[in-house]
């Protein structure tokens, strides 16, 4: 396929069509998307990363595609080099069109991540029309920040930015991070600067002492929108208020910096930091889940 092509489904009104031109792409999709900031948020800050960093995702030329009715961009999707699909809410008949369309590209697909319906009706399509066999791997509440409440009492210590001097520190929380949510914990210097942590800002929470207790990072803003993400407390320093603090203080750099939405992703199982995060502010906004395909 050439990156420079539109490629069509003849069957209106879900007219799905595919290309690898990413400034096409944000030409004809950045509308809809800055319309929900807060609920795309991962199509946001993934299609922001690919422009600044077109290698960031691998060897692999990403694809991807929009559906259209009546001139108007109904919904898209992202298949990077990972061979996950990321997709924006769709209806059974969309969901279908669109594995019925992929399917025929013979690009074999590893999972589908959108809202929880969303990706179950992909799933359940993609099955029908491939047979590989759906299983939910990840879920994740989103929640977008309603009126910021700072936790009382505030724990000891202080928020500060983290530095070059910090690297070393870092990547451990972020491999400590990463394990902790199932995955690969392999960061190290060379690494980094392809990871998916390398572009966030981020900030750790310290004692007066000046030893880091906690990290919280962000992406750059978006269409008005910056996502908290990751948030990591080491097991044995946790329910001392590090992560509600640490969390507080990058929040309001984002409302200072003129962010309209902030949001942030929890494991709904996870009663604790949902807990946490309803206390700060953050209110759910919808539920997502993973699918991997055999």
């Amino acid at each position: 396929m050439r990156p420079d092509d539109w490629h069509v489904d003849e069957q209106p009104p879900y007219d799905w069509q595919l290309t690898g031109n990413i400034d096409d792409f944000r030409a004809r999709a950045g509308d809809f998307l800055r319309a929900r900031p807060a609920l795309h948020t991962t199509p946001l800050t993934t299609l922001e990363k690919l422009r600044e960093h077109p290698d960031a995702y691998g060897p692999e030329p990403p694809l991807f595609g929009l559906l259209e009715s009546v001139g108007e961009v109904r919904a898209i999707c992202l298949l990077l080099a990972t061979r996950r699909v990321t997709l924006t809410q769709l209806s059974p008949e969309q969901a279908d069109a669109l594995a019925v369309r992929l399917a025929a590209l013979h690009r074999p697909l590893a999972g589908v991540t959108a809202d929880h319906d969303t990706a179950t009706l992909f799933a359940e399509a993609w099955q029908r029309h491939t047979g590989a066999t759906p299983e939910a791997h990840w879920w994740g509440r989103l929640h977008r920040l309603g009126t910021l409440t700072p936790p009382e009492p505030r724990p000891a210590g202080r928020d500060r930015a983290v530095t070059a001097s910090d690297h070393e520190q870092l990547i451990r929380f972020c491999n400590e991070f990463a394990a902790e949510v199932g995955e690969p914990a392999t960061l190290d210097a060379g690494s980094w600067p392809h990871s998916r942590f390398a572009d966030k800002h981020f900030t750790f929470w310290q004692t007066p002492q000046g030893t880091p207790v906690s990290m919280a990072g962000s992406t750059s803003m978006v269409s008005g929108m910056i996502r908290v993400d990751p948030v990591y407390t080491p097991a044995h320093l946790r329910a001392r208020g590090y992560a509600g603090a640490v969390t507080v203080e990058v929040t309001r750099t984002a409302l200072a910096a003129g962010a309209t939405d902030v949001v942030l992703f929890t494991n709904p199982a996870n009663a604790t930091s949902n807990a946490l995060y309803r206390r700060i502010g953050y209110v759910p906004l919808a539920d997502f889940t993973g699918y991997r395909f055999s």
